[in-house]
């Protein structure tokens, strides 16, 4: 009976998926989220085409941590360290922190941005997200952190009924795509932007660290890989929904203001057109508030696995503060910072570009560490060769060719 001998897959997919999921929804957070949404306001759909042709360049980046998580067991920073020294571990794992660190602020700052808008104090606003990831990463175990993670992560879908009652023309989508500005430098530094905001050095870290904290192995590699993909399409899912979003409101379809957004506000502001003021913003808050979180929580806990990686100290969810007290530490420490720093940022919009614009640039370390791990720190016959290892080379060579013009754009070198 086929479909009794499909329910043991079913089962072992349903176990095996979530790291990839969550990855990808925490892709999508409040840097992501406004950088889409800027694009949209500023260049209407004209770069809605590179939020699709960035859906497999995200799964080939991503898959490479799944097949050295399950080939190895082993953490990113941990493989670094074994095969190119401590040195290179620590290398990367600042860029990481970096990263990290930006991430985690514009976190918080959209989460006191939506709180602004509802004059919740910042007190509340701050300290409560804070004191919720530190209670479910204190008490849980991984999967109960993984299923939070999806539970909340999956508001993020409002994002996508925004842009169906922004009422987009299909026919001007469309036209967009024989309309690709790449003669400006402003449009160029976007294409960076978007760029820093899909691909992202904790994603490579936590998805890598996840697959090895949930104890899954070689035999849950294809499975691993279309959670992944399920994941990548999901997230640029979400980032296309905002870009057209904004595009059909604030940006029509193109004729979006010089400046486009510049405050949490103004893009709350692009939803009120199509749901009323107190809908649209509270449907928006929703979305931003439940990518906030998942994206804190994976990027707070990359940075932790991350220093258990370089070190060689316990760093597992699986273990209680007493076993890992570095892991843990390290996780309370960029949470709290992360929510009091929040308090000294005026501009989110350009806080958040800036931050996609420096993950952009930290893009050949990232992608060079991971692919030459793929490529020759893992056994012959799981290692990334034939015709898919040169697909991998021109996809990231292209990626990051790409990012790095916009980044000298950016810095006024170009």
């Amino acid at each position: 009976m086929p479909h009794a001998a499909s329910l043991p897959r079913l089962s072992t997919l349903l176990k095996t998926a979530g790291p990839g999921i969550v990855v990808m929804l925490a892709d999508t957070d409040v840097g992501s989220l406004i950088t889409a949404a800027q694009s949209g306001a500023r260049w209407g759909y004209s770069l809605l085409l590179l939020q699709i042709l960035l859906v497999p360049i995200l799964y080939i980046v991503q898959e490479l941590t799944v097949r050295l998580g399950t080939a190895t067991g082993r953490g990113h920073g941990e493989l670094i360290r074994a095969h190119y020294g401590p040195v290179w571990a620590w290398i990367s794992y600042a860029g990481l922190v970096v990263a990290g660190i930006g991430a985690i602020v514009t976190e918080f700052s959209g989460i006191a941005g939506i709180g602004d808008l509802f004059a919740v104090p910042r007190l509340v606003s701050l300290g409560l997200p804070a004191a919720l990831l530190l209670g479910l990463v204190f008490t849980g175990s991984y999967r109960r952190v993984e299923v939070v993670a999806i539970a909340v992560g999956l508001f993020e879908l409002v994002f996508i009924g925004l842009a169906i009652a922004a009422r987009p023309n299909p026919g001007d989508i469309v036209a967009s795509f024989a309309h690709i500005p790449l003669g400006d430098s402003s449009y160029r530094v976007l294409i960076a932007a978007n760029i820093g905001a899909v691909i992202m050095p904790w994603m490579i870290f936590y998805q890598q660290s996840a697959i090895v904290d949930k104890g899954l192995g070689w035999d849950h590699a294809r499975n691993a890989r279309l959670d992944t993909f399920v994941g990548a399409v999901i997230s640029q899912c979400v980032m296309g929904a905002i870009l057209i979003a904004a595009a059909a409101t604030i940006g029509q379809a193109g004729q979006g203001s010089k400046n486009g957004l510049e405050t949490v506000g103004d893009l709350a502001g692009a939803f009120t057109p199509a749901l009323g003021p107190w809908l649209g913003q509270v449907v928006f808050g929703v979305g931003i508030v439940a990518a906030a979180f998942v994206a804190l929580n994976v990027v707070a806990l990359a940075l932790a696995w991350g220093f258990g990686d370089v070190t060689g100290r316990p760093h597992s969810l699986e273990q209680s503060p007493r076993e890992a007290p570095a892991f843990y530490g390290t996780f309370a420490l960029v949470v709290v910072a992360g929510a009091v720093t929040v308090q000294l940022v005026t501009n989110l919009v350009a806080l958040n570009i800036a931050v996609e614009v420096m993950n952009a640039l930290l893009l050949p370390l990232a992608l060079g560490l991971l692919i030459l791990l793929a490529t020759r720190a893992l056994p012959e016959e799981k290692r990334v060769r034939g015709a898919y290892k040169w697909v991998v080379y021109g996809v990231s060579g292209l990626t990051v060719a790409f990012a790095m013009v916009g980044v000298l754009d950016g810095v006024g070198l170009l």
